[in-house]
Parts: structure tokens; C-alpha cells; sequence
């Protein structure tokens, strides 16, 4: 009788003949993903890498665990727009009002905290409001889109110019409103003591060991074999890595010291959003419409009722970005939500490896795509480059990333996958 180490493990204690063929059938592999360029986040991954090492020698303070807390921090309400930015490219769709709607989230929870103006809510409740409210505006603008039919490039273009608006009547009147509730400001500017930075490392790797056991012994109890279980080892692996040399270095900071809370919530938001994208039906419906929306039609998918959800979740997904970056600056002013967030947003989500055609991606890129931007940002910044070359050198990196998804789906297309 095979041990369950025998069938889950090709490779494993098989004849030297046939462990060779499976190393040259994981080389043939290797090398027909190159060829119909199903290259997944591996260049961006080589590249993110070559950018640090390139402002690890060109800038002085950059490989710094301040300057690490720091990029932290300043990706942190940029990845949540772009979490939501993905489940509408999914879809084929855009969402251009995701940084004025930021701005209403700020606005929002900055009014709704402010002691002495008749509406004073806890900072909880102010954050949930504000969230509720970008959530209730994502739905209204994807029930024009699915509903009356009005592409989402017009009805967003739209809503950018009148929450653009809505802001700016709003505060030319009030003036800069200060956020005084410490329980907003902490979502930006807490960080964690060294030993609950090791819990959370710990609790985190267990977790995500333990979900990967759980898929492997669900294939076992259905008969599937496990192919190339080094493959698994080595994601848990590097997730224990990433995991403890995050809060390692993140410890090693003097002002502030420790986990920052922020990055936490990244990571929080990052396995909720994917759980809902890869294990749900709904996820599984939204890549289907993004896919062919007619063929998800005919098989019974409710193609509106998915467009209204997903603009509901991008609307929703601005609101928690903008009360982040409201929380790191403590304040609200006539600049919120403009400038180049609604740009850095999709551009993470596309640099990350999501395509503008619809169907292709993961919650994943967008986590990627900001660490490149927010890492190219400070980098150009701490090696006193000029805020033109950031333009530039982001401009050149997206170009690049849409170039190099256009070429995989036509080698895809080439191969017929």
C-alpha cells in the first residue's frame, strides 16, 4: 500500500529514471509558460527586486528601516484603491472616479468626528459611514453601467467631476477640517510593540501553512494528485520569510518603532479580497463575465447584478484608501483625493499584472504594483530626483507593463490557451 507521501509527491521515492523525467517535465513546463507567455508575477517580481538593489546604492537612506516603515505606510491607501480597481478590470471595465470618491471617504469621516459640529460620531462609526456612503456610490454608478447601459468610462468620468466638485464646494467653505479622533489617526500612524509584530508573523505564516494543508489534504480525500509539492513548501516558506523579515526590520526602526498598524490591515484586506475572488462563487462569476459576458449570461449569470457588486466593492475599497490617507495627514484639505492617486491606482493594478481586458488577474497585483510605484516614488524622492522624473519613470513602468500583458495574451492567443 503507497504512503500518502508516494502519491501527493511526484518524484519521491520514485526510480532515478523516472524522478529524471519529472525534472524534465518541470524544465518543458518552465519553458512552454515562457513560450506562450503565461509568465505570471515573475517579472515584476524581478523587477521590484532590481529597483531596490539600483536605490540601495543610489540613495543613502533608503535601505533604512525608517525608510522601510515609511514606504509602508505611503503604499498603504494606495493598495486599497487599487484592490478594488482589480475586480473592475476583471470585469473589462474602468472606475475613474475611485480618487475623488477617496476624497469623499476623507471628507466624510473628517465631518462626522469633528467634535462640536452637532454630528460628533465615534471614529468607528465615522469610518463605517464613510465607507457605507463610497459603497453606496460605487452601486449607484454600476447600476447605470449594468442597468441603462452607459459605458463606466462616461458614468465615472462623470462621478469624478462631481465628487471633484462636491469636495471642493464643501471645504472652499470649511477650510481644512483637523481629524482629532486618535481611533481614525491610529489607522496611519500606530505601529505595533516588537513582540505583538512577532504574533501577528506568526499567526499569519500558521495561517496560511494551515490553509495550504487544508488544500492539500482536500485533494488527497478527492483522489487528485499533488503536483510539485516543493512548489508548496517553498510558498510557506517564503511567506515565513517575508512575514519575520517585515516585522524584523519594522522593529528595528527608531522613530516611529515596530509593525505598523497600516500594513497589517494591507494584509488583512489582501486574503479577505482574494478569498472572495478565487473560493466564492461570486469570484468565480466575476472572472466568467470578465471573461465572455455573454456566454456568462447564457449560463445563467446574473451579468448586471455582478457589475453593480463589483462597483460597490471598488466604491467601498475608496472609501477604507481614503480614510487612510486622510489618517496619515490628520487633516483634510482642497487636495484630497486628487493629484496622481487615481492614476497610481490603476497603474498598480495593471503594473501588478492585471490586464484591461478583462478576465485576467488576482487581488495579488495590486499589493505588487503598489510596492513598485510607492518604492519608485521614494526612492526618486530620497535620491533628490524631481517630481517630472517620478512622472516619467512610473509613465515608462506602466508602458512596459501593458506592453508585456498585450504580448502574452497574443502568444496565448498563438498557442490556443
Amino acid at each position: 500500500m503507497s504512503s500518502d507521501l508516494d502519491v501527493a509527491a511526484p518524484g519521491i521515492g520514485l526510480p532515478e529514471g523516472e524522478v529524471a523525467e519529472e525534472q524534465v517535465g518541470v524544465w518543458r513546463r518552465t519553458y512552454d509558460n515562457l513560450r506562450t507567455g503565461n509568465l505570471g508575477i515573475l517579472p515584476i517580481v524581478i523587477g521590484l527586486a532590481v529597483i531596490v538593489v539600483f536605490f540601495s546604492f543610489k540613495a543613502t537612506n533608503f535601505f533604512t528601516a525608517d525608510n522601510f516603515n515609511n514606504i509602508i505606510v505611503q503604499m498603504a491607501g494606495l493598495t486599497m484603491l487599487a484592490f478594488g480597481v482589480v475586480f473592475v478590470l476583471l470585469l473589462g471595465e474602468i472606475d475613474l472616479s475611485i480618487g475623488y470618491l477617496s476624497g469623499i471617504a476623507a471628507l466624510a469621516v473628517a465631518e462626522f468626528q469633528l467634535p462640536g459640529s452637532g454630528h460628533a460620531y465615534p471614529g468607528l462609526v465615522a469610518i463605517a459611514i464613510a465607507v457605507g456612503l463610497c459603497a453606496f456610490i460605487g452601486g449607484v454608478q454600476g447600476s447605470v453601467v449594468a442597468k441603462v447601459g452607459v459605458p463606466s468610462f462616461v458614468v465615472t468620468l462623470a462621478g469624478l467631476l462631481i465628487w471633484q466638485g462636491v469636495i471642493l464646494q464643501v471645504l472652499e467653505i470649511k477650510g481644512v477640517i483637523v481629524i482629532q479622533d486618535k481611533r481614525i489617526n491610529d489607522l496611519a500612524n500606530y505601529y505595533f510593540a516588537a513582540n505583538r509584530g512577532w504574533i501577528i508573523a506568526v499567526v499569519v505564516t500558521g495561517l496560511y501553512a494551515f490553509g495550504t494543508l487544508g488544500g492539500v489534504i482536500g485533494k488527497r480525500r478527492a483522489g487528485v494528485a499533488i503536483r510539485r509539492p516543493l512548489l508548496l513548501v517553498a510558498k510557506v516558506m517564503g511567506i515565513a520569510v517575508a512575514c519575520f523579515g517585515t516585522v524584523a526590520v519594522s522593529n528595528h526602526a527608531s522613530v516611529p518603532n515596530g509593525l505598523p498598524l497600516a500594513g497589517v490591515l494591507v494584509v488583512i484586506f489582501l486574503v479577505g479580497l482574494t478569498f472572495l475572488a478565487k473560493r466564492t462563487p461570486f469570484g468565480r462569476h466575476v472572472y466568467a463575465v470578465g471573461g465572455n459576458a455573454e456566454a456568462a449570461r447564457r449560463a445563467g449569470i446574473n451579468v448586471a447584478r455582478i457589475r453593480i457588486t463589483v462597483f460597490m466593492i471598488s466604491g467601498a475599497m475608496s472609501g477604507v484608501g481614503g480614510v487612510i490617507l486622510a489618517a496619515r495627514l490628520n487633516s483634510v484639505d482642497l487636495n484630497v483625493g486628487g493629484g496622481t492617486l487615481l492614476l497610481d491606482a490603476i497603474s498598480a493594478a495593471v503594473i501588478g499584472g492585471t490586464s484591461l481586458f478583462g478576465g485576467r488577474g488576482e487581488v495579488r497585483s495590486a499589493l505588487i504594483g503598489a510596492l513598485v510605484i510607492a518604492t519608485v516614488s521614494n526612492g526618486l524622492n530620497t535620491a533628490g530626483y524631481k517630481t517630472g522624473t517620478i512622472y516619467v519613470v512610473t509613465g515608462i513602468i506602466l508602458l512596459l507593463a501593458v506592453t508585456l500583458d498585450t504580448i502574452a495574451r497574443r502568444l496565448q492567443a498563438r498557442s490556443g490557451r
